[in-house]
């Protein structure tokens, strides 16, 4: 069950946006990757005079060795005597601020990574590691620091986190609008990313359902609001309830956009082969034309009719026009590669076949269709490769589908895989 505002346990937000804290790891990195990030990188230099500089860079080096070896005491003390040869050097102030974050001693982290910026304002990885700092301490001032750094921060590991912290922060203040912005960038910065997935999905379900929400309070009988529920039930997969909403907002507003599509749709996934919901379904995408205009998405359901009444000549027509509209939609390349397939036409099936594969790498039938017509170009080898493909995207389908089947929710299975070769 959904709520109108986001579930908090004990008070707190239950937004997992951070690590476990403590001493096992520093923002998931190793002490060895901070050396790398703050002492090597052109993150910070020495501020040494001429008369200590080659004192400093032997303590810096010493400090880099014991930082290796994980001996964090003896580097500590090397990026002290640096300070006491020159007191404004930003370098040993950083390490030190990340030797202190890494024992999590935040309160002298802090400290230490705000003397190397008052040297040095331009540390952007300094002034990312202290807003996390201050995010842990709980100090107003993390949200500056951390949206000032995100942008700017290069090293992808380090950014995750400063999102994290910052995704994190904006939930707890109720800005679901710029949690899901930070998130976006996240999901682009790391796609297979677990921990990234799992708030973006969740965040995106919150706004998802705020806005609806907010939808029922301000219009509950409104055209949009019927459309709302029967998107909502093609998902649960009752299409005949779905249909049953999309006529109601059709009532309410005739000529509402998007609906005349989804309707025809519906229409024809309620029972493809019955002549009389194609003959329905077609004059719903027919008015879906005339009220949005044509689209590939459109034409390549003319095509999918035309197909399945025999006419190998309308539905080329219908795909190609779909083609012309949009070159990506899958659906349109798999229409042509399945029409040529039908006329003996193996060769510039492939063609269209791969274009779909490198749209959707995940379909199915693509790599199903692709792996007969290689067979059919006598290239076995591309062909038993793409049939290897088709049976771990099916194993991987089937265990979506349990997960969503545990969830109780109905996924609807567009992608039909053959069993045979």
């Amino acid at each position: 069950m959904r709520y109108l505002h986001p579930i908090r346990r004990g008070g707190r937000c239950c937004f997992p946006c951070e690590p476990p804290r403590g001493r096992v790891g520093f923002l998931c990195l190793g002490l060895l990757t901070l050396y790398l990030l703050l002492c090597c990188g052109s993150l910070v230099f020495a501020q040494g005079g001429p008369s200590h500089a080659s004192e400093v860079h032997e303590h810096l080096a010493k400090a880099a060795e014991y930082l290796k070896a994980n001996q964090t005491n003896a580097a500590e003390d090397e990026f002290n005597r640096v300070l006491a040869l020159d007191p404004k050097n930003a370098e040993a102030y950083a390490n030190l601020g990340v030797i202190a974050f890494f024992q999590a001693d935040y309160q002298k982290a802090s400290q230490n990574l705000r003397r190397a910026l008052v040297i040095n304002p331009a540390l952007v990885k300094t002034q990312a590691l202290l807003g996390i700092c201050e995010r842990r301490l709980g100090d107003p001032a993390a949200k500056a620091l951390l949206e000032k750094s995100f942008p700017k921060v290069s090293d992808k590991r380090l950014r995750i986190q400063v999102g994290m912290s910052l995704a994190g922060l904006y939930e707890e203040q109720g800005d679901t609008g710029g949690t899901a912005s930070v998130m976006r960038t996240l999901v682009d910065l790391d796609p297979d990313n677990v921990d990234i997935l799992f708030m973006a999905q969740r965040v995106y379900s919150e706004l998802a359902d705020d806005t609806m929400n907010k939808l029922a309070v301000l219009a509950p009988r409104s055209a949009r609001m019927q459309q709302i529920i029967a998107e909502r039930l093609v998902n649960a997969g009752d299409l005949h309830g779905a249909i049953d909403h999309y006529r109601r907002a059709l009532q309410i507003d005739p000529r509402l956009s998007g609906v005349h599509f989804e309707l025809g749709e519906a229409i024809l996934q309620s029972g493809a082969s019955d002549a009389a919901n194609q003959a329905e379904a077609e004059k719903e995408f027919k008015t879906a034309i005339a009220v949005d205009g044509d689209t590939a998405r459109t034409e390549c359901e003319f095509g999918s009719i035309a197909w399945s009444q025999s006419d190998l000549n309308g539905a080329m027509a219908h795909y190609q026009r779909a083609f012309q509209l949009n070159p990506g939609e899958v659906q349109a390349q798999l229409g042509l590669a399945r029409i040529l397939m039908a006329q003996e036409k193996p060769q510039e099936a492939i063609r269209y076949l791969n274009m779909a594969v490198q749209s959707d790498p995940l379909s199915g039938e693509a790599h199903y269709r692709l792996a007969q017509a290689y067979r059919r170009v006598q290239m076995p080898e591309k062909a038993e490769k793409e049939f290897n493909l088709v049976k771990e995207i099916r194993s991987t389908k089937e265990q979506v589908e349990a997960l969503y089947h545990e969830m109780n929710i109905h996924k609807p299975q567009n992608d039909q895989i053959a069993d045979e070769k």
